[in-house]
């Protein structure tokens, strides 16, 4: 597994320059955004009145490939290169086919979760898995994909309002991060704390009223990357994470895309399609400004992170109890947003 060579404070130094670098290079992915004419025009189904630049995505894919690379040239891990490769080549490729769905739009949503399956199927074969007792090879493998592209399709859904899909994945990473410290896994710490700072950089020029948007490029490659990284923690029997843990890390992106997939399934409507039926526009509608709506879901999901990072070292029975309440919690929390 990802237990790896590279020690702690490198940590610190990969999050100040992911954070750095994301920061320089979004403006000006905003620049070239305008001089290219790359905008998130307004529609009945989007928040926004003015045209927005998109590429966002860009800057935090590059940011991120940046500094992973060489991270790796410097201290290359000793048996996972290969795999690296593949991961990150994989949240490329997801992260072009958001591109070309932000520039020239019109992709079907159908295509984009075949697409995120198949990454799914390739991260599976490259040795990732959800490695469930008692569960055969077979039934691994589709949880797996399930799993991937659930969470890559859950951040990308969840990019509904400024600031929020990138911050949930901040979030997301950082409780990754102290989990796999405490794992000992500072391969995974490190390319945690990567997505943290680069999704960190990104948001200084998203809060409301954002100045540009990452677009699907962007939320395909951090939810890809939050999803990879969480199979990850269930590598090596010893020390493999609860199933609970993992479902709490994305567990608000997660629990919106349960919501509004029901709310859009009961009137038969396409759950894929966009709407004002998420988390964030209802707690607009319940009367908070968007920045509350945003710094709730973010107070939520950092409530959850703190809940993996304690559960991954407490025993059986408090993760159960764990699990039951996050059900409850859940349930509290999608009956009021009803």
């Amino acid at each position: 597994g990802l237990v790896s060579s590279l020690p702690l404070w490198s940590c610190g130094v990969v999050l100040a320059g992911s954070l750095l670098l994301s920061l320089f290079l979004t403006p000006l992915a905003l620049a070239l955004a305008l001089r290219l004419g790359v905008l998130d025009h307004p529609a009945p189904n989007k928040a926004h009145t003015k045209a927005v630049p998109y590429l966002g995505g860009a800057a935090i894919v590059v940011a991120f490939a940046a500094v992973v690379m060489v991270a790796t040239a410097l201290r290359p891990p000793p048996s996972e290169t290969g795999q690296l490769i593949g991961f990150m080549g994989l949240g490329i490729a997801l992260a072009l086919l958001g591109l070309v769905d932000d520039v020239r739009g019109g992709l079907s949503p159908w295509l984009r979760l075949a697409v995120e399956a198949g990454a799914g199927a390739v991260v599976w074969s490259l040795g990732d898995s959800a490695h469930l007792a008692g569960v055969p090879g077979w039934g691994n493998a589709l949880l797996s994909i399930v799993w991937i592209a659930g969470v890559t399709t859950a951040f990308n859904l969840l990019d509904n309002m400024d600031g929020l899909s990138a911050g949930v994945a901040a979030v997301a990473a950082l409780s990754i991060f102290g989990i796999a410290c405490l794992q000992h896994r500072y391969l995974v710490a490190a390319l945690a704390v990567a997505l943290a700072g680069c999704a960190a950089g990104f948001l200084r020029h998203n809060f409301h009223p954002a100045r540009i948007y990452m677009g699907d490029a962007g939320s395909l490659f951090l939810g890809f990357v939050v999803a990879v990284l969480c199979l990850k923690l269930r590598e090596d029997a010893p020390t493999r994470v609860p199933i609970a843990v993992i479902l709490a890390v994305p567990g608000v992106a997660l629990f919106d895309t349960a919501l509004v997939v029901s709310a859009r399934l009961l009137p038969r409507r396409n759950p894929l399609n966009g709407g004002q039926d998420h988390s964030s526009h209802r707690l607009v509608r319940l009367g908070c400004s968007v920045r509350q709506a945003v710094g709730l879901i973010y107070l939520a999901s950092a409530v959850l992170g703190g809940a993996a990072i304690g559960m991954s070292r407490l025993g059986h029975a408090v993760r159960i109890g764990g699990v039951v309440g996050l059900v409850a919690v859940g349930a509290v929390a999608a009956f009021a947003l009803g």
